[in-house]
């Protein structure tokens, strides 16, 4: 099969295009896609790295947000059949431990993400268990579909489970234009919330608005919480953060007694100084985010076909155009979501 594959970890020149790349195999109880769609996520540059702690074997296939259709299924499947169209459900769990059958797929202790270990969409076809299968919403195009999933079942998880988000809660979303801001935006303004949004230029920043964002502050040149205090002096009840370093500190002093930081995402990096007494004397929450329950995509895909959240895709590149694609992605110069079209 034609796929993009890493043969070794560097950057975005070792990503190596090939036709004659071995078909996966099918198990009893997977589905094989004919991948039509793979959406590029900022994982997908730190596995290409090498960056992890969890490195895949090589050669390894990246790609974790994909939509196809339908090809074959193994022997144990029931509920799908060839030719029907699919968005997958990119985390991977056992299926039968406790946090699995409680819901909390995401907390499995064998949890994957489909690219991370596993060998994900940039190729002709993937093969993924039955149950991570949704059908694909018909009013979204392949490379819609697969802008979604992960972004907006992190943000999900972020804002709603952890967050507790309620109508009237004021949110605060770093770095908003990326492909979990965009997501963000939209489900906090479907909870009815306030959003003050962050972008590093005056494009960017039309487009948070575009979403729904009520207030938009350019985060490379305004003091972030100055702002914000200046607009709530008591500060704001929530706020999402996937930047790290750059950014957890001031996140901190953004939030009003008792309100929580959900954090995602190490961009600028992992290692952060905090005042711990500002933290425990305020009871502010502090919320890691991983990912989120495999439950939660099929509402968030009904809320798709209701028009109530809408894709946000930047660019489409061609399959043997990833290298390019992934160049583009680490100049952050996009709006939403850069996805691959395969077929």
């Amino acid at each position: 099969m034609k796929a993009v594959v890493l043969e070794s970890f560097g950057d975005a020149e070792v990503l190596r295009f090939r036709e004659d790349f071995p078909d996966p195999s099918l198990p009893e109880d997977g589905v094989l896609v004919e991948v039509k769609a793979v959406a590029l996520n900022r994982l997908d540059v730190w596995i290409r790295k090498g960056a992890l702690p969890v490195k895949p074997s090589l050669p390894h296939i990246l790609g974790s947000d994909v939509s196809g259709v339908v090809v074959a299924t193994g022997s144990a499947v029931k509920g799908f059949a060839p030719g029907e169209e699919v968005v997958v459900a990119p985390g991977l769990s056992c299926g039968v431990c406790r946090e699995c059958q409680g819901g909390r797929d995401n907390l499995c202790p064998d949890y994957d993400i489909l690219g991370l270990r596993s060998r994900g969409g940039y190729a002709q076809y993937v093969s993924v268990p039955a149950r991570n299968l949704i059908r694909k919403p018909e009013g979204l195009t392949f490379e819609e579909a697969a802008s979604y999933p992960l972004t907006f079942l992190t943000a999900w998880n972020a804002l709603v489970n952890k967050g507790r988000i309620a109508p009237g809660d004021r949110v605060l979303i770093w770095a908003a234009s990326s492909g979990v801001g965009v997501a963000a935006v939209q489900i906090a303004k479907l909870f009815s919330a306030f959003v003050i949004a962050t972008a590093g230029s005056e494009e960017k920043m039309e487009g948070c608005r575009r979403l729904g964002a009520d207030v938009v502050l350019d985060h490379y040149r305004e003091d972030v919480p100055t702002r914000v205090k200046e607009l709530f002096a008591e500060g704001v009840d929530l706020v999402l953060d996937h930047v790290g370093r750059a950014t957890f500190p001031k996140s901190a002093r953004c939030l009003r007694k008792g309100g929580r930081l959900l954090f995602l995402g190490t961009t600028t990096g992992g290692d952060v100084e905090l005042d711990l007494r500002s933290l425990f004397v305020r009871e502010i929450e502090l919320l890691g985010v991983y990912m989120g329950r495999r439950g939660d995509l099929f509402r968030i895909t009904e809320l798709f076909r209701e028009g109530k959240l809408r894709p946000v895709v930047d660019r489409v590149f061609a399959l043997k155009e990833a290298a390019q694609a992934h160049r583009y992605l680490e100049e952050s110069r996009h709006f939403g979501k850069i996805v691959l079209r395969v077929g």
